[in-house]
């Protein structure tokens, strides 16, 4: 395995990625399409997730597949932005025809980010408008850590943000991963200068720092929740592939993805926390081994997952008003 051309989940082809977001509400949104729908589904495992449109993800729902996934922060407020993302997909005359009427398929999932210090009195909701605007940039590069979704995002020692990483498998099947890491857990060892993730690390991708040499398992006491609420938490993700997989297949390799959460961040999927992996696939490559094939997909995804979690917190960037440190500031 290798990663792709540009580390980013859009090395598999044909998907793209937008970001919004407002630096004065500190928050944004994600949002992945593509020219051709997505046969989809997700696994839920945090405790306290806040989903649209996932029940019908499930392998026995009849709608076989989705115009777009979002991401974003706002807490219940954010499941908004599919709205938007929803209307604009439909100006644009994208959806399923249902005779006369056409109607995109637009499943999203949110983090908690409404006690980070940005201002949020708002009036009108603003994240329609940002589910427009994230739809409307997507594009195969995209910026990582203090955007999108992880604008706002916090981890129990240090700024969150929007990470994304891939690998290109032997058979030349692309897998790649999408992030928004809010966690309640800690993404870093004891010592606050070495990733959970290292094991996993390509080259320096999020900054090479390596294994902590004696981690141990007593983790501080998390600055997060002096800043904000035991319930300001979870981790969003999708994982991707080129492959053509069942909705059944894509559910086996969400599953299978909530492993790089729980290699990546301590604790994971706590009751507090709503993690939650959609998975997706673009049908261009068929199958021709599927137990083996589609067990290295899940494998895949769960070590981009990692990767993409460890680098979501590396690129993350300092804000006014920013009530935890970035870890890079903190590293010097």
């Amino acid at each position: 395995m290798r990663p792709g051309n540009r580390n980013l989940i859009t090395d598999v082809p044909g998907l793209l990625v937008g970001n919004a977001q407002n630096d004065r509400l500190n928050s944004g949104t994600t949002v992945l399409t593509s020219d051709s729908p997505l046969t989809a589904s997700v696994s839920v495992m945090g405790g306290a997730p806040g989903t649209r449109e996932t029940d019908l993800l499930a392998p026995d729902k009849s709608v076989e597949a989705v115009h777009a996934l979002v991401l974003s922060g706002g807490s219940a407020f954010g499941l908004a932005a599919a709205q938007g993302v929803m209307d604009a997909l439909h100006e644009k005359g994208k959806g399923f025809s249902i005779f006369s009427a056409r109607v995109p398929i637009v499943p999203a999932a949110i983090l908690f980010d409404l006690l980070n210090g940005g201002d949020k009195a708002w009036g009108d909701n603003p994240y329609p408008a940002l589910g427009r605007q994230a739809l409307a940039s997507a594009t195969a590069d995209f910026a990582l850590g203090t955007a999108g979704a992880g604008t706002g995002a916090q981890t129990a020692q240090h700024k969150g943000g929007l990470g994304s990483a891939s690998l290109v498998l032997d058979d030349g099947i692309t897998v790649g991963a999408l992030v928004a890491a809010n966690p309640m857990g800690s993404v870093t060892t004891p010592s606050g200068r070495h990733f959970w993730a290292a094991p996993f690390e390509l080259g320096a991708e999020f900054g090479g720092l390596g294994v902590d040499p004696s981690p141990g398992i007593a983790l501080p006491p998390s600055r997060k929740l002096g800043a904000m609420a035991a319930q300001g938490n979870t981790t969003i993700a999708i994982v991707a592939t080129d492959a053509a997989l069942t909705k059944a297949q894509c559910h086996r390799v969400a599953v299978a993805a909530h492993d790089g959460i729980a290699r990546a961040i301590l604790p994971a999927h706590s009751p507090m926390d709503g993690d939650l992996v959609f998975a997706a696939a673009t049908g261009a490559r068929v199958l021709d081994d599927p137990g083996r094939q589609v067990a290295m997909i899940g494998h895949a995804a769960s070590l981009c997952l990692s990767r993409a979690i460890a680098r979501a917190i590396w690129e993350a960037e300092p804000r006014q008003g920013d009530t935890l440190p970035t870890l890079r500031s903190e590293l010097g």
